[in-house]
């Protein structure tokens, strides 16, 4: 028989995530290793998809989404970071934020290209590239305060690079790009003629009066950005898989044309839920999220090190990289999995986020939880001590 995978089959494995959530699950232990927010759901947006599918919005959108959503997404954006969007050329909404950087990703790359990432990185960006033909090339951000200069990026460019990833706050170091950093990245992309990708899901998740600063709004950056983010974080309806990506026109259409072909549309009513959320949930709403996810962050943080796990704090996002090479085992994997053994507690081996040995030091922890599930976990890392 010569019938046998794509030459693609080995590059999409299991992410190791996954793999952890699994091995959870069969310990029974709690899993602070997938980026699931187990809050409860805004109620407006419960209430908008439930009202949007008795009314009978139930058949294909648009391919870039319902009007109303354009529009709320737009008008959230302009009031939160300053874009001046048009929603209808300039948002196009897609199967969530990883659907949208899909989409963009066969739109505006090819095989062959190389693109910029910095690491740690988000692996489903390193995975949806690799499978498209793209090259990564990595700059490794230098903690506590992952830091990086002009000079990391220079020696990563070539003349095949076309594109430079940002994810801000980032997943899952927490890092949030300043200004100055911003406008170092901007100068760069100019330079280098340069689209910029960014990941901004965690947007409304930032930490001890740090502020998200959206790349596409610094000068000469509204062409050349692609701003991709979504609702799975903020209204906690990661099930739901709604994103968006806002760019120029030139580029909107046909990453909207790609979305299409891959995932034809959002689901409708779920896309009134979230129009209805963005519409009616002000700025104490996100405001109130943020200052949860600190409050529970400075709880997580203190604990792992009481147990001698030191924890680099995050300035956003809601996970945290801890130092696990105090924990038995030759690798981060052997050492995340001492600990679920141990303590019932899963969390991610940072070799998840980086090309090279140096996640290998490194542990992923994940404080998105209800606050007694995050007790329960602060609880069984006690058995560490």
């Amino acid at each position: 028989m010569s019938l046998k995978m794509s030459k693609r089959r080995p590059l999409v494995a299991q992410s190791e995530i996954r793999n952890m959530t699994l091995e959870c699950a069969r310990v029974s232990g709690v899993n602070l290793a997938q980026g699931v927010c187990d809050l409860p759901v805004p109620a407006p947006v419960i209430e908008g998809a439930e009202q949007a599918m008795r009314a009978g919005t139930n058949i294909y959108t648009r391919f870039d989404g319902l009007p109303r959503l354009r529009g709320a997404i737009a008008a959230k954006q302009r009031r939160f970071t300053g874009m001046d969007l048009d929603p209808d050329n300039q948002v196009v909404v897609s199967c969530g934020a990883t659907g949208a950087f899909y989409a963009a990703c066969l739109a505006l790359l090819d095989e062959g290209d190389e693109v910029l990432v910095f690491e740690p990185y988000y692996g489903y960006h390193i995975v949806t590239m690799v499978s498209l033909g793209i090259k990564p090339v990595y700059v490794t951000l230098q903690p506590p305060e992952w830091g990086f200069v002009a000079e990391d990026l220079e020696r990563a460019v070539t003349a095949r690079t076309r594109a430079i990833v940002l994810n801000t706050p980032s997943n899952p170091a927490g890092k949030v790009f300043d200004r100055g950093e911003l406008e170092l990245i901007a100068d760069f992309a100019e330079s280098h003629d340069l689209f910029v990708f960014t990941d901004e899901i965690y947007e409304h998740f930032v930490f001890d009066g740090k502020q998200h600063i959206a790349p596409a709004t610094l000068p000469g950056m509204a062409k050349r950005t692609i701003t991709i983010s979504g609702l799975s974080k903020v209204f906690a309806i990661t099930g739901w898989r709604l994103g968006y990506a806002l760019c120029d026109p030139e580029w909107a259409l046909a990453i909207g044309h790609f979305s299409d072909l891959v995932y034809v549309c959002a689901p409708a009513p779920l896309q009134v839920g979230a129009a209805k959320g963005l519409e009616e949930l002000g700025p104490d709403y996100y405001q109130g999220v943020s200052d949860d996810h600190q409050m529970k962050r400075d709880r997580f943080c203190d604990a792992l090190r009481s147990v001698g796990l030191t924890p680099h704090v995050p300035d956003g996002a809601y996970y945290t990289l801890a130092d696990v090479t105090g924990l038995p085992g030759a690798t981060a994997k052997e050492r995340a999995l001492y600990l679920l053994e141990k303590t019932g507690v899963a969390c991610v081996p940072g070799s998840a986020f980086y090309s090279g040995p140096v996640g290998e030091t490194l542990a992923r922890f994940c404080f998105a939880k209800e606050m007694d599930v995050l007790e329960d976990a602060m609880q069984r890392l006690g058995r560490l001590a």
